[in-house]
């Protein structure tokens, strides 16, 4: 039984392998196995609910993806989240760019009736890619240390937008940022 779906922002294998190497070293030391365990893929989280049309999030999705460029990308932070999850992350800068993509995406969403959520919306949103989940209270300095032992910032491109079922994460669908409609 699916918990929910997600929208998600995927990376080029270099900016992939970069942040890998984070959730490599949290499962090694056995701090945080928990996202490799539910089949998750390093990603930004652009919207979230726990009830959609696959169907119809695919025509909007595919077609904001045709309408976008790779999108630049800098990890440059590490932080947490304020919920029961105990989630690790690696924040990228907050560009112009960056959100302005969201904000479109709202807008493409909303256009179509889809409801969307306060952590979701353009003005509260916070952009990350959780690296940690339901990290043990007792091992989080540990893991913020691991985590500033990263060079960062480590940089690359978002390349792929998609559609995932949760939880185990399975795709449904994505698209390249592709940018083949004219303006």
């Amino acid at each position: 039984m699916s918990q929910g779906y997600a929208i998600e922002l995927y990376f080029d294998p270099a900016l992939e392998n970069q942040v890998l190497k984070a959730w490599n070293v949290l499962a090694r030391r056995q701090i945080s196995t928990q996202l490799i365990e539910i089949e998750s893929r390093l990603h930004i989280t652009l919207f979230s609910s726990p009830l959609i049309e696959p169907a119809k999030m695919k025509n909007i999705v595919k077609s904001f993806a045709r309408k976008q460029e790779p999108l630049p990308l800098s990890f440059s932070s590490i932080g947490s989240l304020p919920n029961d999850k105990n989630v690790l992350f690696l924040a990228p800068t907050p560009t112009l760019s960056l959100l302005q993509f969201h904000s479109q995406l709202f807008d493409a969403l909303k256009k179509e009736g889809i409801e969307i959520g306060e952590e979701y919306r353009p003005d509260s949103w916070i952009p990350h890619c959780p690296v940690a989940q339901e990290v043990p209270m007792i091992r989080m300095g540990e893991a913020f240390s691991v985590l500033r032992d990263l060079k960062l910032p480590v940089t690359g491109y978002a390349m792929v937008i998609g559609l995932v079922e949760f939880s185990p994460v399975r795709e449904l669908f994505s698209f390249v940022l592709s940018n083949t409609v004219e303006a």
